[in-house]
């Protein structure tokens, strides 16, 4: 699993293995079965993980019950809270959609890497930028895209979980209910049938 990581990072940054391995090498892997709660709201982690086998997915619930789904986490992303990177209770739950294998960083590995490895800071600013563009383009599909437009964002952002992730959590990421969505999978099928 370590490998995975090594290889993500090696898309990033110039690193060698002797590098990686001696920053690296001493960060932990997990397995985790499908359905287990790696975290929940309101308690503290020190950890982000990266997926390197599987799905994990971050999610709210409101005074209903009702999850909200904010990401998904498939192999070679990052998921966490980040209230927890700054000594705050987690607003979010993470668990396994799937049977997955992950590496625990510890929140502040990119700051300690760092003296070692200078080239991690403009890779660690860039994963903070794609993370606020990330949330900031969810929260606009969530306000001003139709059910059809935020579908379609699903599939380009997640090509690889319409058979991985059950439909009724691709609901609640969307925004939509499950009804809704078959509905707008039907439409796009009819449609792209005809051209």
């Amino acid at each position: 699993m370590l490998e995975m990581f090594r290889d993500y990072l090696k898309q990033k940054i110039e690193i060698t293995d002797e590098q990686f391995y001696h920053n690296f090498g001493d960060l932990r892997t997990k397995k985790i079965k499908k359905g287990a709660v790696i975290f929940r709201e309101g308690e503290y982690t020190q950890h982000i993980f990266f997926v390197g086998k599987g799905v994990l997915r971050a999610y709210s619930l409101d005074t209903k019950g009702k999850e909200h789904i904010v990401q998904f986490a498939p192999e070679n992303w990052l998921i966490g809270d980040r209230n927890s990177m700054v000594d705050q209770p987690s607003i979010f739950f993470v668990d396994a959609i799937e049977d997955s294998e992950i590496v625990l960083l510890p929140n502040n590995f990119l700051d300690v890497a760092s003296a070692n490895l200078p080239n991690l800071l403009p890779m660690q600013v860039t994963l903070l930028n794609n993370s606020i563009r990330f949330m900031q383009k969810r929260i606009n599909m969530l306000l001003a895209a139709t059910a059809t437009e935020r579908y379609v964002d699903f599939l380009k952002t997640y090509p690889s979980l319409t058979l991985r992730v059950p439909q009724w959590m691709i609901a609640s990421y969307l925004g939509i209910t499950p009804e809704s969505l078959s509905r707008v999978r039907k439409v796009l099928a009819k449609n792209h049938f005809r051209s």
